[in-house]
C-alpha cells in the first residue's frame, strides 16, 4: 500500500536566509578549486603578453588537467589563436578575456530556457549513478520551485534503499511538500501513483526519484526505461523532463554516463553537482562539445540554496575571476 505523507514546513530556514550570500558569490567560491587549476595558472601564462605556439601548448595542458577534454580544448585553442591573429591580442588581460569569451560561447548553448508551466502536473524524472547527489538535488529542487510559487510533490521511486526513502521524506518535511512512498516494490508504480495524486491535488510539479544505478547494470537500466514508459501511460505527454544528475568530480566519465542514460531514457537535461569539491569543473566544456545537453542546474555547496540554474557567462567568469 502506498502512503501519501504531508510534510510540515518548519521555520528553520529563516536564520539561514539571513546569512545567505549572493548566488554569484557562492558560485565563485564553489568553483575555487577549478579556478585554481585553470584560471590562476592561465593568468601566469598569459602574463607573457602574446599568443604563440609555446603558450598554446602549455595552455592545452592546463585545459586537459581541468577535464575540459581534448575536443573542447582544441576548440578553445583554435578560437584563441584565431582571435589573436585577427585582433592582435597583447597583454594578460586581453588574452584572458578572449579565452573567457571563447569558453562562454562554447557553453552558452547549454543554458536553455525551461517552461514548467507548459503542463500540469509537469513531470520531472531524475536519474543518476549511485552517489551523484540525486536525492539531495530533488530536495533542493523542491525548495527552488516552491520559492517560485509552484506546488510540488515528490515520488520516492528509490524503493531499494530505505535510507533514500527516508531522506526524501525528510526533504518533504523540511519543504512542506507531499511525498508518495512505499517500503518496497515497483518504482514505476510509485511514479504512476504520484502522477494521479498530483492531478487530484492540483500539483504543479512532480519530482520522481529513482534508484542510483551504473550504466553497466543492464537490468537496472531496463528498469528505469520501464519507469519512463509507465509515466507515459499515466500521462501521454510525460515525462516532460528527464534530468540526469552528474557528479562533477568524475570528470570525463560524465560523458559516458550521459550517453548511456540517454540511450535508455532519453535524457533532456543535466544537473551537475559537487562542483565545489573538485578541480574538474571544466567538464562542462567537454559536455558542450561532445554530448550537448542543457545543464538545468549546477550545485556548488550543501546548502538548500546551493543548487541554481546554469548561466554560462557567470560560470566562465567564475573560472577566470
Amino acid at each position: 500500500m502506498f502512503d501519501i505523507l504531508l510534510g510540515k514546513k518548519t521555520d528553520s530556514a529563516a536564520p539561514e536566509a539571513a546569512a545567505r550570500v549572493s548566488w554569484r558569490e557562492r558560485l565563485f567560491d564553489g568553483l575555487a578549486r577549478t579556478r585554481a587549476r585553470l584560471g590562476e595558472r592561465t593568468r601566469a601564462l598569459f602574463a607573457r603578453g602574446k599568443v604563440d605556439d609555446e603558450l598554446l601548448e602549455e595552455l592545452e595542458e592546463l585545459l586537459l588537467a581541468a577535464d575540459v577534454g581534448v575536443e573542447a580544448s582544441r576548440y578553445l585553442l583554435d578560437n584563441l589563436k584565431a582571435r589573436a591573429k585577427k585582433e592582435g591580442l597583447e597583454g594578460e588581460s586581453a588574452i584572458q578575456s578572449a579565452l573567457a569569451l571563447a569558453l562562454t560561447e562554447l557553453i552558452a548553448p547549454l543554458e536553455a530556457t525551461w517552461d514548467t508551466s507548459a503542463h500540469k502536473p509537469y513531470i520531472i524524472l531524475l536519474a543518476g549513478v549511485n552517489g551523484a547527489g540525486k536525492t539531495t538535488s530533488i530536495g533542493k529542487l523542491a525548495h527552488y520551485f516552491q520559492a517560485r510559487g509552484k506546488r510540488v510533490l515528490l515520488a520516492a521511486g528509490d524503493t531499494f534503499r530505505a535510507a533514500a526513502r527516508e531522506q526524501l521524506l525528510a526533504w518533504g518535511e523540511r519543504n512542506g511538500v507531499a511525498v508518495i512512498a512505499q517500503e518496497s516494490g515497483d518504482p514505476a508504480a510509485v511514479a504512476f501513483d504520484a502522477i494521479h495524486a498530483a492531478r487530484a491535488r492540483q500539483i504543479d510539479i512532480v519530482l520522481a526519484d529513482t534508484a542510483g544505478r551504473l550504466p553497466t547494470q543492464l537490468n537496472l537500466m531496463e528498469e528505469i526505461a520501464k519507469v519512463r514508459r509507465v509515466i507515459q501511460k499515466a500521462d501521454a505527454s510525460g515525462p516532460h523532463e528527464v534530468l540526469l544528475t552528474l557528479d562533477a568530480s568524475v570528470g570525463q566519465n560524465a560523458l559516458a554516463q550521459v550517453r548511456a542514460f540517454d540511450a535508455a531514457i532519453q535524457v533532456s537535461g543535466l544537473i551537475l553537482t559537487k562542483l565545489d569539491g573538485t578541480a574538474k569543473g571544466g567538464v562542462i566544456a567537454a559536455i558542450a562539445r561532445q554530448c550537448p545537453k542543457p545543464i538545468r542546474f549546477i550545485g556548488v555547496g550543501e546548502g538548500i540554496d546551493d543548487l541554481r540554474p546554469f548561466v554560462a557567462k557567470d560560470f566562465a567568469d567564475a573560472l577566470f575571476a
